[in-house]
């Protein structure tokens, strides 16, 4: 915890650093002048810096997944289930009217897959060595059927977008915030101590605040991603998948954090935790899924 907070009072410095260079660069000019706090200029930073930042992770969320997860791509596929995995991927990608991702195996015995990449004609899908090993041909269709669902639904630059709008809002929020409390609390005529601190406390509060959206969002798509599961490949299939993902829940999680959100499972969260997990229960999932209509 206080680790994470060091980590995040180095980070805003250095955002505050950087920001003065770029928009100076840019001329925007500064966030304060002689009428005090310039929102124009502060919307300015909080915008390039907001959107920015998840737009860069979006660009390299390949690479990072590949490295991350020590994805191995499969180019020349070696034996009879890497070439089906990529022929099955390629007649799904053909039906969902994307271009034909990459196809990898992740490393890991859990079983999981994961999506992702800027474009829809250019993403990336892995499955793990574990699932590959331990579920049927139709449960793996399916699992591949999801995560080609959330490629052609765009779910990886939607996700972008909102966490870009959210990252804005909670640094120009924080920063008023901030500005307002060392006026009226501590009476100061320029931007002192008070303000950086208390801008730090708000933009924690409302950066939690803003996960809980995001991660509200990333639960209700992953319906949609279950559903397209079942239109490429069979509605059976889909809950057959997502029944031995439930029976096979105590099995230790290995998918990094980062990418929680673009796999197909996120493991098991309780109590408060459960706000912020990035996929609902899967015995909800199943339920919505049976009750589809498909």
């Amino acid at each position: 915890m206080f680790l994470r907070i060091g980590l995040l009072l180095l980070t805003n410095i250095a955002v505050l650093i950087v920001a003065g260079i770029v928009m100076s660069l840019l001329g925007v000019g500064q966030m304060f002048d002689e009428t005090g706090l310039n929102t124009t200029a502060l919307l300015i930073f909080c915008f390039i810096f907001g959107m920015g930042g998840s737009f860069i992770s979006l660009l390299l969320s390949k690479k990072i997944a590949l490295w991350t997860t020590k994805t191995q791509l499969i180019k020349n596929p070696s034996n009879d289930i890497e070439r089906w995995l990529v022929n099955e991927v390629k007649i799904m990608a053909e039906r969902a009217g994307i271009g034909m991702p990459e196809v990898g195996i992740m490393p890991m015995q859990q079983a999981n897959a994961f999506a992702t990449g800027w474009n829809k004609d250019k993403a990336l899908v892995a499955v793990s060595a574990g699932m590959l090993q331990r579920f049927n041909r139709d449960e793996i269709r399916a699992v591949m059927g999801h995560e080609v669902g959330h490629v052609a639904n765009g779910d990886m630059v939607t996700m972008t977008l909102l966490q870009g709008v959210l990252n804005t809002f909670v640094l120009f929020f924080s920063r008023v915030i901030g500005y307002t409390v060392d006026k009226v609390v501590f009476k100061s005529d320029r931007p002192g101590i008070g303000y950086f601190f208390i801008s730090i406390l708000a933009q924690i509060v409302l950066g939690i605040l803003a996960s809980l959206i995001l991660m509200w969002y990333s639960r209700y798509r992953e319906f949609y991603a279950d559903i397209a599961g079942a239109e490429l490949s069979s509605k059976d299939a889909m809950i057959s998948a997502l029944q031995r993902l439930k029976a096979e829940s105590g099995i230790p999680d290995e998918m990094p954090e980062a990418l929680n959100a673009f796999g197909i499972n996120a493991g098991k969260r309780k109590g408060l935790r459960e706000m912020f997990a990035t996929h609902p229960p899967l015995d909800v999932r199943i339920k919505a899924l049976q009750e589809a209509n498909i």
